[in-house]
């Protein structure tokens, strides 16, 4: 996807230079090229639908894991984001309006997939006065009436700029999970996550549960970026005092050469110390690996947080 807005023209020092090369991957991080049957069948369900997913757009570095066990994170309201978030290998630009038929376009992908649990997410739409809320409430409801079994989770994006409708929206089509990424820790937003606000998302995560507090909400950051453990862990205290029940830290990978440098690449053993505070901060699931992201393993991972909210109940 070609990069409308280049990000080293935003934050040049940030980019990496002939005299700063990307440093290589370490063996914990690489992955293999996907080959299998499954990959392609999936791909080609896809494109039948004419259906964008986050997999191939982010360059997700789990794709091929992913696709060939037919699990794909839809991507809703286009290929064009309004931001430009450093580390987001998404175009940035003006993005086309919305296509009504989209929402029955995923259902039915959903359920031809057999999707038991499925990852819906977009761009940022900040060209739009609800911010697109009321496309992923349709997206939702269609998903419900084509799959009733299939569980849902949406990743949104802040709705910083609308009115508070937008939210109560998404909440009342009642997604199973609703996940907004704080991405980092608020003392780099200015050069990761220059059009968001970290209070503000931290706020829109504790507003869901006080709208419906049976909708498990869940959030993520990428470590790598610059950041180091105590501002990490003073992130997890915040998502705790908003009542978010899941976490995920996953590595940052740098896009390309024009994205936001890595710092360094966070060690295994650092991923389960990360781990294990959490765990220790009270939330009810936690996933803290260096190729974690917000869909991994998302379906698995939404059976053992509704498990564990049922123990923490006593039931």
């Amino acid at each position: 996807m070609r990069d409308l807005t280049k990000p080293e023209e935003r934050h040049p020092e940030k980019a990496h230079r002939a005299d700063n090369p990307q440093p290589k991957k370490p063996s914990w991080i690489r992955v293999k090229a996907p080959t299998s049957e499954g990959y392609k069948q999936t791909r080609d369900i896809l494109r039948e639908k004419k259906l964008v997913t986050v997999c191939e757009e982010a360059g997700c570095p789990n794709v091929g894991e992913c696709w060939s066990q037919g699990h794909a994170t839809m991507m809703i309201m286009g290929e064009i984001c309004t931001r430009g978030c450093t580390f987001c290998n998404i175009a940035t630009g003006k993005p086309s309006s919305l296509d009504a038929f989209e929402p029955g376009r995923v259902a039915h992908a959903v359920a031809e997939l057999g999707l038991k649990h499925v990852v819906v997410t977009s761009v940022d739409r900040d060209d739009l006065e609800d911010g697109g809320a009321d496309h992923f409430a349709q997206t939702i409801r269609a998903i419900r009436h084509r799959s009733p079994n299939t569980t849902i989770e949406v990743l949104t994006p802040d709705f910083l700029k609308c009115p508070p409708s937008a939210l109560e929206a998404v909440v009342a089509a009642r997604p199973d999970v609703f996940n907004h990424n704080l991405e980092t820790v608020p003392g780099l937003y200015a050069e990761v996550r220059p059009g968001a606000r970290y209070f503000h998302s931290l706020r829109l995560l504790q507003r869901v549960k006080e709208l419906d507090p049976t909708i498990f909400t869940k959030s993520g950051i990428m470590v790598g970026l610059g950041e180091d453990a105590p501002a990490v862990k003073q992130v997890m205290d915040d998502m705790r005092s908003a009542d978010v029940d899941f976490l995920t830290v996953g590595q940052y990978l740098q896009p390309t050469p024009k994205h936001h440098a890595v710092a360094r690449f966070v060690t295994p053993e650092e991923f389960k110390s990360y781990e294990t505070a959490a765990w220790g901060k009270g939330f009810l699931m936690v996933s803290a690996t260096p190729l974690t992201r917000s869909s991994y393993h998302a379906g698995d991972d939404f059976a053992r947080l509704r498990a564990n909210r049922m123990a923490a109940l006593g039931r």
